[in-house]
């Protein structure tokens, strides 16, 4: 019964997260802008920190790019310090950009997420998408921009600047490990054709192992990345998909999971199925990075 259902969880996870040449892999392209306009409307609030109650333009992209797993200093002028320079022709979504609306340097930061548009907490309006050529006001105010992660459309960004701490949560290796007891694979043959994982890595026989049955497959490279993480909106993809799950009545609602988010329907099924009831704070927590307890939580009620 494990066997029928486990093979195919990694398998559609595999299809679904993609997998990056790095290590330290957060998120994508369409993680940072669903997760950036999952609050818009949010008030302003000069120094707030609380997106419910109101945040300040700096506050809300340090708490967009921490549901990404990736750390920002607290404010505007101390963001503008962190990640690398990027001209204005060279953005790409993810870029941090940088404007001056006080006449004195640096005063309001956003999110750059294409086609000429960015993101951002605005005293006016609350969190909204602006132009950045707007001429007139933001073009004339801006300032420069910097890179913290090099997201991309192929499901895999670089973080440059945080750390994961994976006694916490469930990467690829451990995810593997996992799977191979599961099975009752023979872990004995260390010989991984991953070029990433030597015979020497506690990864290596589970991967060589899930490899040889086609459960695990490299990336573009020929590379495992064992330590690449997953959002729990990945997950709950991963986990419908591979139970083939149907909505079962009523589901409960969460802040973080907007009706035109790219997950809400998967999100809706495993609530429904009462295999998640959120993180207890009316949030769902689509974009956090998925724990080790979590995965055991979600893998054991599926089990039942």
């Amino acid at each position: 019964m494990k066997k029928r259902w486990l093979l195919p969880i990694f398998a559609s996870f595999m299809i679904f997260t993609g997998v990056g040449a790095n290590n330290t892999e957060a998120a994508t392209v369409s993680d940072l802008t669903n997760t950036a306009k999952d609050y818009i409307g949010a008030p302003y609030k000069f120094g707030g920190t609380n997106i419910n109650t109101g945040v300040d333009c700096s506050a809300y992209t340090q708490f967009v790019f921490s549901k990404l797993g990736i750390s920002l200093d607290r404010t505007s002028r101390a963001q503008y310090k962190q990640g690398t320079s990027v001209s204005k022709n060279a953005l790409e979504a993810g870029d941090l950009v940088f404007f001056n609306t006080s006449g004195s340097g640096i005063s309001h930061v956003g999110i750059y997420i294409g086609s000429g548009n960015f993101i951002s907490a605005t005293p006016s309006s609350g969190v909204r998408i602006d132009k950045i050529n707007d001429p007139y006001y933001w073009g004339s105010r801006y300032i420069g921009a910097k890179r913290i992660a090099d997201f991309t459309t192929e499901e895999k960004a670089e973080v440059k600047s945080a750390q994961i701490d994976f006694s916490v949560y469930a990467s690829r290796g451990e995810v593997a490990i996992q799977l191979a007891k599961a099975l009752g694979l023979d872990v004995s043959d260390k010989n991984s054709p991953f070029p990433d994982v030597k015979p020497t890595s506690k990864y290596a026989g589970a991967a060589t192992a899930l490899e040889k049955l086609g459960i695990f497959g490299g990336d573009e490279n020929g590379k495992f990345n064992p330590n690449s993480p997953l959002t729990r909106g990945q997950l709950a993809k991963v986990l419908v998909e591979a139970f083939d799950l149907k909505q079962q009545g009523n589901a409960e609602v969460f802040s973080d999971v907007s009706s035109s988010h790219w997950a809400k329907d998967y999100v809706s099924i495993l609530s429904s199925n009462k295999i998640t009831a959120g993180k207890g704070n009316g949030t769902f927590g689509v974009n956090d990075n998925v724990t080790l307890k979590h995965l055991d939580i979600f893998l054991e009620r599926l089990a039942k």
